[in-house]
């Protein structure tokens, strides 16, 4: 298989998933926790965790905030690059959301800010605190599908985006550690 075939592959996938989650009526449960995940992964749910980590995290608590910082910090730097460079148009603006009204905070959608932030922070946060590792991965994942159901990307952003954020937030575990 060319390099060609697999990208009109994925292509294929992202855009009939995109015409699947942008005609699908939602309940209104899900609907509201999807907003509610976009939202927290906005910056506020991560600023207020680590908040509260530097005052009750006990002795690892500057290594653990310290390495999800330096992790969201360079997912930041990376996906404003990506963006720029590849330039791939958001499914809000190739087609209409039934439900979804929320504007998208830049024009590109590759890859995925969101997931990249959401993983480069739970993954260090969860490796020094294994008991919140699931909650953490909850909140990330609900993060991620929140940007598919929501129009704000394709499949594939999301998922290279939580690779690359899981790399980068692993990464920094490590260095902290």
């Amino acid at each position: 298989m060319t390099r060609q075939s697999v990208v009109k592959h994925i292509t294929g996938y992202d855009y009939r998933l995109m015409h699947r989650a942008n005609n699908w009526k939602a309940p209104r449960w899900i609907r509201l926790w999807m907003i509610v995940a976009t939202r927290g992964g906005d910056g506020w749910l991560w600023y207020s965790m680590g908040l509260v980590l530097l005052l009750f995290g006990g002795p690892v608590r500057f290594a653990a905030v310290g390495a999800a910082t330096v992790a969201g910090a360079f997912g930041s730097l990376l996906f404003v690059q990506l963006k720029r460079r590849i330039r791939r148009p958001r499914p809000c603006h190739i087609e209409a959301h039934c439900w979804a009204k929320l504007l998208p905070p830049d024009q590109f959608s590759f890859p995925s800010g969101h997931s990249i932030t959401a993983f480069a922070v739970a993954i260090p946060l969860g490796l020094f605190y294994p008991t919140l590792m699931p909650g953490l991965l909850f909140m990330a994942t609900s993060i991620a599908i929140s940007r598919i159901l929501l129009g704000m990307h394709f499949l594939s952003d999301v998922a290279a985006g939580s690779f690359i954020g899981s790399l980068l937030g692993y990464s920094s575990f490590l260095l902290f550690s």
